[in-house]
């Protein structure tokens, strides 16, 4: 397989197209509510801020779970 310059640069764009999307769905879900859930831990004080999305992972890995297995059984 020849790895030249044009490939890594269609490689590098589509790598940013990706990194784009992911943002924008980032900003949506987070204007829905969903980095806001009850188990998700904010703290911090005046100058820092830690914030841990627990319930918010859980959501999401059963969603893309579930879209997962459904790809695959309608694959079959």
């Amino acid at each position: 397989m020849n790895f030249g310059p044009q490939q890594m640069g269609k490689w590098l764009i589509v790598a940013g197209v990706i990194i784009v999307l992911l943002g924008a769905l980032m900003l949506l879900l987070g204007r829905i509510g969903l980095f806001k859930l009850p188990g998700d831990l904010e703290f911090g004080s005046k100058n820092w801020r830690v914030y841990i999305p627990i319930a918010s992972c859980i959501l999401l890995s059963i969603l893309l779970t579930l879209i997962m297995w459904l790809i695959n059984f309608f694959r079959r």
